[in-house]
């Protein structure tokens, strides 16, 4: 079985890391604006925490997309494997065949079949179970 990691897959550790700068970033921002402000006019602290909290939403966004891209990369590869030894006919029916192994890319996934065409797995595509008694393809 061959899956290919998909493109993106690191990018979730450096969109973390991303948040992070421009998290420590804020509050170094927002302590400057603090030590610099003019005594005589302080900034209302309301104000402060409006943007504390708001800029505290954004991180939690963040960190739900990041979680939810790894769900979405897990289902992906155990769709990918639940395909292996499947019988599959692309939408149009002119290629068909069991699948060999399947490729997982940032946008999609790849059927590769036993006699080396490739069909795009998505909407239209039909898939098939084994015969009765066949454990998938035979391994040398």
């Amino acid at each position: 079985m061959t899956t290919s990691i998909p493109a993106g897959a690191n990018q979730s550790s450096s969109a973390q890391s991303k948040a992070m700068v421009d998290y420590n970033s804020f509050l170094k921002l927002l302590i400057a604006q603090m030590k610099n402000q003019d005594p005589t006019q302080p900034m209302d602290s309301t104000q402060y925490v409006a943007q504390l909290a708001t800029f505290s939403q954004v991180e939690q966004s963040m960190q739900a997309n990041t979680k939810l891209d790894q769900i979405l990369q897990a289902s992906s590869l155990s769709q990918a494997t639940s395909l292996i030894g499947h019988s599959i006919s692309s939408l149009d029916g002119e290629v068909s065949g069991i699948v060999k192994e399947v490729r997982v890319f940032s946008d999609g996934m790849v059927a590769v079949l036993e006699s080396g065409e490739q069909v795009l797995v998505g909407p239209g595509i039909s898939i098939t179970a084994p015969p009765a008694g066949d454990t998938g393809p035979a391994t040398t």
